[in-house]
């Protein structure tokens, strides 16, 4: 059995490897790591059942258009067994050219996490925003996006 702080490092790596594969548009990665079960809850009108949907949605509605940065710290972990729960801050960001808009937000992701025979894995997730900015990207003029290669698609 794995001692408290190697727990620890695998669900911050499991954290990081979630948001780099969602921007990143891994969809393999991204699910892999949720439970089957994983719920989702990304404020009042986003929510999810299991990992199906959410991917599923994620993959619908984060796709080539959409260009998003999210970055966690502050992580509050507690492991308990073969579950633990984790509390990050986030800050992120979403860029939809095509649409001229851009996000800017931040919030409070409240996680659980079971251990898994493939370790540590998402068993419920969400956030509740502490604000959200958006702006009209034409309110920029000088405003240019380039994808780079590390974006699959």
């Amino acid at each position: 059995m794995n001692n408290h702080s190697e727990d620890l490092r695998e669900i911050e790596n499991l954290k990081y490897r979630y948001l780099r594969a969602l921007d990143t548009k891994d969809w393999t990665t991204f699910a892999s790591t949720l439970t089957e079960d994983v719920t989702g809850n990304y404020g009042a009108s986003l929510s999810f059942d299991n990992r199906d949907e959410l991917v599923g949605y994620m993959e619908a509605n984060v796709g080539p258009a959409v260009i998003t940065e999210h970055r966690v710290n502050h992580p509050e972990i507690e492991v308990a067994g073969d579950t633990a729960r984790g509390r990050w801050y986030l800050q992120d960001r979403v860029i939809v050219a095509e649409f001229s808009f851009m996000l800017i937000g931040a919030a409070f992701y409240e996680d659980t996490y079971r251990r898994t025979e493939n370790g540590w894995r998402i068993s419920s997730t969400g956030y509740d925003r502490t604000y959200e900015a958006t702006v009209g990207l034409a309110d920029l003029p000088s405003f240019k996006l380039e994808v780079g290669p590390a974006v699959h698609i």
